[in-house]
């Protein structure tokens, strides 16, 4: 999707988390260098923490959105949980971590 839509304004953005499962127990350069093995070109960020009180504060903001609240609340259950941000800044909806890139992929035309 990032190749497909990034002249459209695209921007995907990658939050490694080691929250869950302890799958992202490597270092920031061990992660980019996993991601670039399966040709990642998004914007992949330093590991953070989602839930809890060290929780980073994009992600504190994003949960409580009115369009943020997972269907257990707001916390995240798993890695791979997706926002989609509108051009406004507005979290227009939530994916879960089980929900295909695709699902995102058929309302980004509402957005573009």
């Amino acid at each position: 999707m990032h190749v497909k839509y990034a002249e459209q304004g695209l921007r995907i953005l990658g939050f490694p988390c080691n929250q869950f499962g302890g799958q992202e127990p490597g270092t920031n350069a061990e992660i980019k260098a996993f991601a670039e093995g399966f040709n990642a070109k998004f914007d992949l960020f330093s590991k953070i923490e989602v839930n809890g009180d060290n929780a980073h504060p994009l992600w504190k903001w994003m949960k409580v959105q009115p369009k943020g609240k997972g269907l257990l609340g707001n916390s995240i259950k798993w890695n791979f949980t997706k926002f989609l941000i509108n051009k406004e800044g507005q979290v227009v909806k939530r994916y879960g971590p089980t929900e295909d890139p695709s699902a995102v992929e058929k309302d980004l035309s509402k957005y573009m």
